[in-house]
């Protein structure tokens, strides 16, 4: 921590966060532009041209909807700089002028924390002797040619095995330790990190042998673990370090550090499944591809990649095996799509690879290729058909193919649980409602619309603005005051018979969720037959200066709250918390 023992009170950490600003955090970093009551910037932790990083004073939080990247003036901090969590209080405190206290901790405590500290920093140093040691043997050991000639032979410059600290391990059972001129502790340690094996007679020997060596690195660039490719026939082909105590692969990507080190700027990055395949594109100039470890891709994994860009391109065979393994990042990836998160799957046409793609066509063909991926919806929807047992047009295909997506609409969430839906009840052709309702899953987008019904004399009720509609049509004009209304009091607005709280709460949802897109909403709208409502809408139109805006806007509010308050809308009504948040948010809007 710094030098210094001890951990930081809670508390002062707390009582940080409630000084410090995480606006002027952030803008000191990022210029930020003020957009009603938030601010706004281009993402700084993926590629993009609209602006979808959203920082809000009052709640002292940021959040962008294209990768989903969240948080408050700590964690900023953190994935900005690469700072730890130590760190990042440490710099928000000395930007504040206030020093950072300590805990003091048992002298046995303290003890063994820094031991610990100090073991782990050994296992980096012990990792980077070894790196140095293959790199070496690459280009020393009289062995090493005919790994050098497969490199070649792949199209594979100096430099870029410079770049990757590509590297060779020697068919020797004691060339580590022997080159290392390894004592007890540093063979102790060279076990700790997978690089020595252990037999039950304690004799050692080197787990990785004839194998050209990857080194994988941390978002810092140590290494932290190796993968080795066999030079022959022997097996296994490709060969992976054990999970050590610095070495964890559902939370490792291979390639992700050098990617970062390239500064460059991506539209996606494309998962793959080998060292060999990133090594590969990035030679013909694609920097932006990764790979699991000899595992399947995790949930941190794909956290790891929605913070650096808005779409994942996975990069599959398409054989049996390529497909089993699209469909176990389909299954995991659905509960994560929300805003401008998009997920591709590049299926390569038999016996090829990224290797060999990317050799055959070169750099701009293979990009283009993931650009046309098939998107994961499509990829959906498509493969299930090829499940049924009957044709689509069928009853009975139609009723197999919902059946066969509920799972997978269920696993969705909000706009892209709905999209799914849609997509899927256009197959069946069904109302999207219908299908919603099938699957038991509310999305609050899909809403049944009752038909007007005749008075007596057979003429239909006459359209009339009503309280939601006027609340929709002030957000038409200032589409940012949205995010007044908070996720219960949409569900509350759902609860309500009247179909126009229903449309009411769409709407405020598409602007919330798609960057205050009125174009989006209104579409919506027509979509899902709110289409005389909208023409009612923009045929009252209404002043744009706020001056007008504001009363009136706090007046629908003002009543809208006391319609709830008579519980009309639901079970509950407002209570006093809300109506300060109310009163709170209107002054925020007037100042």
């Amino acid at each position: 921590m710094s030098g210094q023992s001890g951990t930081i009170p809670r508390s002062f950490i707390e009582s940080l966060l409630s000084r410090a600003d995480v606006v002027q955090v952030i803008n000191q970093r990022l210029p930020l532009k003020k957009a009603g009551t938030s601010y706004k910037a281009c993402c700084p932790f993926h590629d993009e041209k609209t602006p979808s990083f959203n920082v809000s004073q009052a709640k002292q939080f940021y959040h962008c909807f294209g990768c989903g990247a969240s948080g408050d003036a700590l964690k900023f901090l953190m994935e900005y700089e690469g700072l730890s969590f130590v760190e990042a209080v440490e710099a928000l405190a000395s930007q504040l002028g206030l020093e950072v206290p300590r805990e003091r901790l048992s002298p046995e405590k303290q003890k063994a924390r820094q031991v610990q500290q100090q073991q782990q920093h050994d296992l980096f140093d012990v990792m980077h002797l070894a790196a140095k040691f293959y790199r070496h043997q690459l280009r020393d050991h009289s062995e090493s040619e005919e790994a050098r000639q497969y490199l070649k032979a792949r199209g594979l410059s100096a430099e870029i095995a410079k770049e990757f600290v590509i590297g060779f391990a020697p068919s020797g059972w004691d060339s580590l330790a022997s080159g290392l001129k390894a004592d007890q502790k540093l063979k102790q340690q060279l076990v700790e990190v997978g690089l020595l094996v252990q037999k039950e007679d304690g004799r050692l020997y080197d787990r990785f042998r004839h194998r050209i060596m990857f080194p994988i690195r941390d978002g810092r660039g140590r290494v932290i673990a190796f993968g080795g490719r066999i030079l022959g026939d022997d097996q296994p082909k490709y060969l992976n370090s054990p999970e050590t105590a610095i070495f964890h692969k559902s939370h490792t990507l291979y390639g992700l550090y050098e990617m970062r080190q390239s500064r460059a700027k991506f539209q996606n990055i494309v998962v793959v499944e080998g060292y060999m395949d990133v090594v590969a594109l990035a030679q013909f100039g694609v920097h932006n591809a990764v790979a699991t470890l000899g595992t399947a891709t995790t949930i941190e994994h794909l956290e790891l990649l929605f913070r650096e860009v808005g779409e994942i391109v996975f990069c599959f065979d398409g054989d049996t095996a390529g497909l089993k393994a699209a469909w176990k990042a389909l299954q995991l990836v659905l509960p994560m799509m929300e805003g401008q998160r998009s997920v591709k799957f590049l299926f390569l046409p038999d016996g090829e690879d990224p290797d060999s793609m990317v050799r055959k066509e070169g750099f701009e063909e293979f990009n283009q290729r993931a650009k046309e991926a098939m998107p994961l919806s499509a990829f959906l929807l498509q493969g299930l058909q090829r499940k049924l047992s009957f044709p689509v047009q069928s009853i009975e295909g139609r009723q197999q193919l919902v059946a066969l997506a509920q799972p997978y609409v269920q696993a969705a969430h909000g706009l892209y649980q709905f999209l799914l839906a849609e997509g899927l009840a256009e197959l069946v052709d069904l109302p999207t409602w219908r299908v919603e309702k099938q699957m038991n899953v509310r999305s609050g987008f899909a809403q049944f619309k009752k038909e007007s019904k005749p008075n007596k004399g057979g003429v239909k009720d006459k359209l009339v603005v009503t309280l939601p509609l006027k609340i929709v049509r002030i957000l038409f004009y200032r589409p940012q005051w949205a995010e007044f209304f908070d996720v219960r009091l949409r569900q509350d607005l759902l609860a309500a018979q009247s179909s126009h709280y229903a449309c009411l709460a769409g709407v405020i949802e598409l602007l919330v969720l798609n960057q205050f897109d009125v174009v989006l909403a209104k579409k919506w709208m027509v979509e899902n037959g709110y289409s005389p409502e909208l023409n009612l809408i923009e045929g009252s139109p209404i002043p744009s200066d706020d001056g007008f805006l504001l009363p009136e806007f706090e007046g629908l509010i003002l009543s809208l709250a006391h319609t709830m308050d008579e519980g009309s809308l639901g079970q509950r009504g407002w209570d006093v918390d809300e109506m300060v948040k109310l009163q709170a948010f209107i002054k925020r809007a007037k100042d």
